[in-house]
């Protein structure tokens, strides 16, 4: 396992490649790592991703107390905290407003066509949950049915929440959301888009377990071309009978 010097530089230089790539802006978004099993090592409030030193991290209990570190716990340190305890295979979360995937989300839109054999591989689909004030108990709730059955979520009119067995799999979680926020964007510019069949699911579904990066124990439903329903993730279809049964399949193991 990485010492906490090691954390330190990682989500420095995470942090770093978020700003440069243009998925926060000003002091936007945070990132944090599980040091243990009650204390997380995370970026600090009011501070640009791309100037934070290792001495600026902070860490805090499961309570969200500082237990060390100069300066200010983030306010949306709640968000954190609550993956990790929902999620025991969790040791990173990332959270960000890549440009497009936020446009998604400000949009009212999830990220639920399986468009891309791979997105569906590492990610099944990308949910979007209801609007909740951030620092607030609000942003919480409305994350918390959806954080046990995916591994990125879409947050209405706020941003992205990606999270891993690593920091750098969160990483790359966000990269992915983004990238296929803009591939998605691009066939609705064209006026038309071709989801990948059942059939087609299915096999990819018998993939993840095959695919590096791919490590959650999460069952991720994959979603299918209909018509969508009402719910916490808004816009997310049905699923159909046979990622039911997978997903069943996946959680007796």
């Amino acid at each position: 396992m990485p010492s906490e010097r090691q954390y330190r530089h990682e989500i420095t230089q995470f942090g770093k490649m978020l700003h440069h790539r243009g998925y926060v802006a000003a002091m936007d978004g945070n990132l944090s790592v599980r040091l243990d099993e009650n204390r997380i090592l995370a970026t600090p409030t009011a501070m640009c991703k791309s100037m934070i030193r290792p001495s600026d991290l902070v860490i805090v209990d499961m309570e969200g107390r500082r237990l060390s570190g100069r300066r200010n716990v983030s306010s949306e340190i709640g968000m954190h905290l609550l993956i990790y305890q929902l999620r025991p295979d969790i040791r990173g979360v990332v959270h960000a407003h890549p440009t497009t995937a936020t446009g998604f989300a400000a949009a009212g839109m999830p990220l639920s066509e399986p468009l891309v054999c791979e997105v569906v591989i590492g990610l099944g689909s990308i949910p979007l949950a209801r609007y909740g004030t951030p620092g607030t108990p609000e942003l919480t709730e409305a994350l918390q049915p959806l954080i046990p059955e995916y591994d990125a979520i879409l947050m209405s009119n706020h941003g992205v929440v990606a999270y891993g067995d690593t920091l750098e799999h969160a990483y790359m979680k966000m990269e992915t959301v983004e990238h296929f926020a803009q591939i998605a964007l691009v066939t609705h510019l064209l006026g038309r888009q071709q989801p990948l069949k059942d059939e087609e699911l299915e096999k990819l579904l018998a993939a993840r377990s095959k695919y590096q990066g791919s490590t959650s124990a999460a069952p991720l439903p994959l979603a299918v071309h209909m018509h969508s329903r009402a719910g916490n993730h808004h816009g997310m279809p049905p699923e159909p009978e046979s990622s039911l049964k997978t997903r069943r399949a996946v959680r007796s193991r």
